[in-house]
């Protein structure tokens, strides 16, 4: 590679690391003068890289918004992060309907690597394990999933075709207050503005998103991943479980996550790092699961409510103390 080729490169790499160079700076990492710097700039844009000049006291250049990607400079350390969160995302369940668009990201890259570095990716991709996601999640649409993220950022009402997990089709306003990836799933939560209700939808059910005029305030203090998992914990099931568990909190949230449950306090004041009484509150489709996880906390518990589960774990503890004494085996 020429020198002055070389030189063009290594311009185009430090204005992708983002700001405003001046001309002085970038003359003196590349060693040459400022006109030669503005020659240089000249031939990126005659490559069709929309390289923008900055006027002013603090002028210089800047890689501009353009319509086609430029070609990247990419490290050693950059490449790897690039190839594992592709590979993480898709693993995941994180992508688009367009499910081979990280794949075909990932080959363009893995193509053009030195071959040095691309034989030391492939020794690391190899050897790397990584939990899956959801088998089968359904993806949202990508031009979907970007019209929404617009209306977040700007807060403009949306009108959104969505479909219920009933299988009912409907059109609904939306204030849309954030995006939420969660599960190997895409959700946005936000507001109903015509039934004044909070809103947690699922991106892979939203079939049309098109903006509508004005705008709304997002509620002070606003978080919507709290949002979404509180919603998860709060949602109509088919049973409404309440528990008195003696533990701590952060003891009792390794196996009954936000997601899953609430946890109150019961004693005003206590020791965050002291064994008390703790309220547990969960809504369930199916109880089956719930004695062998109390038995697996190994703490002291109450069942309040309902009465099937409490029938449920006296039958799971006679179960296991029958196992323990081998009557089982002995056909007892």
């Amino acid at each position: 590679m020429s020198r002055p080729t070389g030189r063009v490169l290594t311009l185009l790499d430090l204005l992708q690391s983002g700001g405003v160079r001046t001309a002085a700076e970038l003359a003196e990492r590349l060693g040459v003068e400022d006109r030669t710097v503005r020659r240089y700039v000249d031939r990126l844009i005659d490559l069709g890289i929309p390289v923008e000049t900055v006027r002013g006291r603090y002028g210089g250049y800047r890689l501009g918004p353009g319509h086609r990607l430029p070609p990247l400079m990419l490290g050693d350390d950059e490449a790897l992060a690039v190839l594992l969160g592709l590979l993480a995302g898709r693993r995941a369940g994180l992508t688009t309907a367009a499910g081979t668009a990280s794949e075909t990201a990932a080959a363009k890259i893995r193509r053009v690597l030195p071959g040095h570095l691309a034989r030391r990716l492939d020794t690391l991709l190899d050897s790397l394990a990584v939990t899956p996601g959801p088998a089968g999640s359904p993806r949202p649409d990508a031009e979907i999933l970007l019209t929404v993220a617009d209306a977040v950022r700007h807060r403009r009402p949306l009108s959104v075709r969505y479909t219920d997990r009933a299988g009912n089709h409907g059109e609904r306003r939306l204030h849309a207050y954030g995006i939420v990836a969660h599960g190997g799933r895409w959700y946005v939560t936000g507001a109903d503005p015509d039934r004044g209700e909070d809103r947690a939808l699922r991106l892979d059910r939203v079939t049309g998103a098109r903006p509508l005029p004005g705008s709304f305030e997002v509620p002070a203090g606003y978080d919507a991943a709290d949002r979404l998992i509180t919603g998860f914990a709060t949602a109509a099931y088919r049973h409404e479980v309440t528990l008195r568990i003696h533990g701590t909190p952060e003891g009792l949230r390794t196996r009954l996550p936000p997601s899953v449950a609430r946890v109150e306090e019961t004693q005003d004041g206590a020791d965050p790092a002291a064994d008390r009484w703790l309220r547990v509150e969960l809504r369930v489709e199916r109880l089956d699961w719930l004695p062998p996880l109390l038995a697996s906390l190994d703490r002291p518990f109450t069942v309040e409510r309902p009465e099937e589960l409490r029938a449920a774990v006296t039958a799971y503890a006679d179960r296991f103390a029958r196992r323990a004494r081998g009557e089982e085996e002995r056909g007892v």
